[in-house]
């Protein structure tokens, strides 16, 4: 399955005094970008949460490389860099043409009902499909 990139346009709001993107933003965009990732599976964030599974953030790591401002268009990949049942590890690569602007990662894990749960077994095509990729 191809997956086509997450495009974010740079609001006026999300910039700083200095007109710069400001660095908290990225963990936003990441969302954004995570969100339309898993639409494109097939399998959103919405159908999981309706049948009572989320997905909590348990870590984010992020390298600035270069600023970004209003109105740029910051093109997102996105892509499965570790998996287990209960965990998944999405790395994003965020470009500006052929600039990489950001790199980064977050880690998720499953839950239902306030307990751990296996993406495997709650979740059996979905999880195949992750693992496929």
């Amino acid at each position: 399955m191809h997956i086509k990139p997450y495009i974010h346009e740079v609001k006026y709001y999300e910039c700083d005094r200095m007109g710069i993107t400001h660095h908290s933003n990225y963990i936003r965009f990441m969302e954004e970008a995570r969100v339309d990732w898993m639409d494109q599976m097939g399998f959103g964030f919405d159908r999981m949460e309706a049948e009572g599974v989320v997905s909590p953030v348990v870590s984010v790591d992020c390298v600035y490389k270069k600023t970004t401002t209003f109105k740029d268009k910051i093109e997102i990949t996105v892509e499965v860099a570790k998996t287990s049942p209960l965990k998944i590890v999405f790395a994003y690569t965020m470009r500006i043409g052929n600039d990489i602007v950001c790199t980064a990662q977050s880690t998720h894990c499953f839950m239902e009902n306030g307990r751990p749960v296996s993406l495997a077994k709650r979740f059996p095509e979905l999880f195949s499909r992750i693992q496929g990729m």
